[in-house]
């Protein structure tokens, strides 16, 4: 089943497909070596986290919507050396006696997004901003390298 035909081109319908494949091949093969929970729950996470990113002429800037959540609650991090991770966990509120929901549809879970930043990311030099539940990172561009100039090599007499 091809899920671009349908629309559905994100990680989360890709691994699950990749799951019913190899679950129908590996019947009865107790060998079988399946996606691990963490793998899925991150899957999941990541196809749920939609994000905008935008190129500017001095940086890039990474655009993800973090409802509910505080700064502190955020991770930004930095992985294989060109790797941005941007991750968050929204949990459930407690329930408190004599309150009964009636309706619940906010996302609670995990938060995450990766990103493999292009060669002229400057790692070095990366800001996050939490405002109005909107989280901007923003990683600056390396300057462009010199043009190599011609050298002279002074030829000497043997």
């Amino acid at each position: 089943m091809d899920f671009r035909v349908m629309g559905l081109e994100s990680p989360l319908f890709h691994t699950l497909h990749r799951m019913m494949d190899t679950s129908e091949e590996g019947a009865g093969d107790k060998t079988h070596n399946a996606p691990t929970q963490t793998y899925v729950r991150d899957a999941k996470a990541m196809a749920a986290t939609p994000a905008d990113v935008k190129e500017y002429p001095n940086s890039y800037v990474f655009q993800i919507d973090m409802p509910g959540l505080k700064s502190g609650d955020i991770k930004v991090q930095i992985e294989d050396d060109n790797v941005l991770l941007i991750s968050g966990e929204r949990k459930r509120e407690e329930e408190k006696e004599g309150v009964n929901f009636l309706r619940m549809e906010r996302r609670v879970g995990k938060f995450m997004r990766k990103f493999v930043l292009p060669e002229n990311a400057n790692t070095d030099a990366i800001s996050a901003v939490c405002q109005d539940g909107v989280l901007s990172v923003t990683v600056q561009k390396l300057p462009p390298p010199e043009p190599k100039k011609p050298r002279t090599i002074q030829v000497k007499v043997a």
